[in-house]
């Protein structure tokens, strides 16, 4: 398969993917201890976990949650530029499953600044068993061993960061590391270096942005999950690109 093929054949696997999403990510983004949404907003129900956000019983506003179109877009994006990084490497179907899982995280916690154990945990869980199936198939360009310490470590790390400014760093986040330091763990320790700097790195920009157009105070709490999530697929791409 050529590579143009494989990055076509991942952006549409990511546009239908991506049509999924807007239903579970109205369901999950509710404020911390918050029972999951069952209704839409005009009170009635909402029938399964994945799917367009539209009500059927609502006449003047059926639409709800994120862009069906914006969701579907940036999840092809990602799945394309996976693909073109990785190649026909058996790790490519890996990066498929998960990755919009990372989409859909990353717009609950823009929303309402929540990860969910729902979906951070199983994320960590998928990625570690996913890359151990992999690691099995010949031509993989990755190690299982070093995803699972990377995992740990990254993990630990972001433990350590959230024991010190509780208030800055949230434990989801903590959560969230350890199934992105699995994944840049397989391409190796500079990955995972170069993937948890970018992560840093975005998120001192968007907070620094927002106090120089005066929308934050240097105190004031962001969501760092999708910075995160960008961080580790920078590292990702670039890590995949060089394997």
């Amino acid at each position: 398969m050529s590579t143009l093929v494989l990055v076509v054949v991942a952006a549409l696997w990511g546009a239908a993917a991506g049509t999924l999403l807007p239903r579970p990510a109205h369901r999950f983004s509710v404020a911390q201890e918050e029972d999951w949404r069952e209704r839409c907003p005009g009170g009635h129900p909402i029938g399964g976990w994945l799917g367009w956000a539209r009500c059927r019983d609502c006449t003047d506003s059926p639409s709800y949650g994120p862009g069906t179109a914006l969701m579907a877009t940036v999840t092809a994006l990602v799945c394309a530029a996976l693909a073109a990084a990785t190649g026909t490497r058996p790790e490519l179907g890996v990066w498929l499953l998960l990755a919009p899982v990372g989409v859909l995280l990353t717009v609950v916690d823009l929303r309402v600044r929540r990860l969910p154990d729902a979906l951070t945990l199983p994320l960590a869980g998928a990625a570690l068993l996913l890359l151990g199936l992999a690691a099995l198939v010949p031509e993989h360009a990755g190690d299982w061993p070093t995803a699972l310490w990377a995992a740990l470590a990254l993990g630990a790390g972001y433990f350590v960061l959230w024991l010190i400014n509780p208030g800055g760093m949230g434990f989801g986040d903590v959560k969230l590391a350890l199934g992105v330091g699995a994944a840049l763990g397989w391409y190796g320790w500079p990955t995972v270096m170069l993937g948890t700097f970018a992560g840093f790195l975005f998120g001192a920009l968007y907070g620094g942005a927002l106090v120089v157009l005066r929308r934050a105070g240097r105190r004031t709490a962001i969501p760092f999950g999708p910075f995160l999530l960008g961080g580790g697929l920078v590292g990702l791409l670039i890590g995949a690109y060089a394997a």
